[in-house]
């Protein structure tokens, strides 16, 4: 068995026993890891705070981006309503995060910090107030009897070293009577050695057990003083440990969202957008936009007459009218569902739906040239804006058609600047135009 030591008092700790001497250091130990404990609890609750904050951000994002490219995108009708339902409901579930993140510092982070505060007093030499009072209740609790634990040690030692000694003696006489060399007289010191032998073995021995009855005597007020520091320390502990559950409760109603009545709120909104959702509605409004129960300015015969004002094409009247319907003729179909005149998708944006439809125009929105003659979107002239070199930061892929992709350290050309969303519009070397991201470049100088 291993066998320690403790300086206070100089006796062998032979066993891991909270009896043995010093053993109670554990004990003390505890107040301290008590401590560390609490500041341990509040950074897990500050960064699972972060994590909150840093979600609620990401959701609002995400939904900002994805509102912008649906409400811009070819989805249209009751589907996109519920499309667009993702994105309110990420904003709500966004604010409710950022909740359960207040909750979180200004709440369960205030109270461990001032619980802690109040429990645990620094001394100005170091350490903690309830650490030295454990640790000096031990010492005095442990003292009379560790002193008479050395003496039973001391004791217990010239007894076994006095047996030896003994043992010796008797295998010298033993020896010496077969011995023709040693005279009478050195055979009478050796039988007188024995004797002394003998005699100190029965004096320590007497006095090993003597000690060892004290100490036995002394053993059960050691144990009461000690136990009475100890259920102290216990006292103090049962405080820390009920502060925690009750803290950790407090977290778990602030993490759990399910008993909060808004997100059942929320998720119950956003079940009822999707089931709103009806393919039959979307396809009579689709008819009735942009297919054949659309307007149209049939061709009529018009007489010549040189009062009149120049006739003008159906292509001219339909730029003049940017859009609006001719008046003089009728709309036919279901036209339940309104257009979006502030959500006009990418794709809408692009086509002019020219009224000289042939079949030799090409059914792709973005080919080289549509049925008005117009060019792909991004690649109209740009040179109204100033034209700035720039140099890519980092590597970039386009997510959608209409954004370029580059790799760190290529150059291109800014034709048009930062909008509100955080996009240029520039050109690569190559000729194509599209978007990308304007912190992702810098200007060459």
């Amino acid at each position: 068995m291993s066998v320690t030591y403790d300086d206070s008092v100089g006796v062998e700790v032979s066993s891991d026993s909270f009896w043995e001497v010093g053993n109670y250091k554990r004990t003390v130990k505890r107040i301290d890891d008590g401590h560390r404990l609490c500041s341990d609890l509040m950074n897990c609750l500050h960064e699972r705070a972060r994590i909150e904050k840093a979600y609620a951000q990401q959701l609002t994002e995400w939904a900002r981006r994805w509102r912008q490219l649906v409400e811009k995108g070819p989805q249209y009708g009751t589907v996109e309503k519920a499309w667009i339902a993702f994105m309110s409901e990420a904003e709500r579930v966004s604010e409710l995060h950022l909740e359960v993140k207040a909750s979180l510092m200004n709440e369960d982070f205030e109270k461990i910090k001032n619980w802690q505060k109040e429990a645990f007093h620094k001394q100005m030499m170091g350490g903690f107030k309830e650490t030295k009072e454990a640790e000096d209740g031990f010492r005095k609790a442990q003292k009379p009897w560790a002193k008479k634990l050395k003496e039973v040690e001391a004791a217990k030692k010239a007894y076994h070293a006095a047996c030896k000694e003994e043992k010796l003696a008797i295998s010298r006489e033993s020896n010496s009577k077969v011995d023709p060399s040693l005279n009478p007289e050195q055979l009478k010191k050796l039988q007188d050695k024995v004797e002394k032998c003998k005699q100190d073995v029965l004096k320590t021995k007497e006095k090993y057990e003597k000690s060892l009855k004290e100490l036995d005597q002394g053993t059960p007020q050691y144990m009461e003083n000690m136990e009475q520091v100890f259920e102290q320390c216990q006292q103090f502990e049962e405080k820390r440990l009920r502060f925690f559950r009750e803290v950790l409760l407090e977290v778990q109603k602030h993490l759990d969202l399910s008993n909060v009545a808004n997100y059942k709120t929320i998720y119950r909104d956003l079940e009822q957008n999707i089931r709103a959702a009806d393919a039959v509605e979307d396809l009579r409004w689709f008819r009735a936009n942009h297919g054949p129960g659309m307007s149209m300015n049939w061709p009529q015969f018009e007489e010549w007459s040189a009062d009149m004002n120049r006739t003008l094409s159906r292509r001219e009247k339909k730029k003049a009218t940017d859009g609006v319907t001719l008046t003089g003729i009728n709309q036919t179909g279901d036209q339940t569902l309104q257009s979006k005149p502030s959500s006009v998708s990418s794709y809408e944006k692009t086509q002019g739906y020219p009224a000289d439809w042939s079949d030799d125009e090409s059914n792709n929105p973005f080919s080289s040239t549509d049925a008005n003659g117009d060019s792909n979107p991004f690649d109209e002239d740009a040179t109204s804006g100033t034209e700035v070199r720039v140099r890519a930061l980092y590597d970039y892929e386009g997510q959608e058609h209409d954004e370029l992709s580059f790799k760190a350290g290529d150059e291109l050309t800014k034709i048009e600047d930062e909008d509100e969303q955080g996009w240029c519009k520039g050109r690569l070397d190559n000729g194509q135009v599209g978007l990308y991201p304007a912190n992702y470049v810098e200007a060459i100088q």
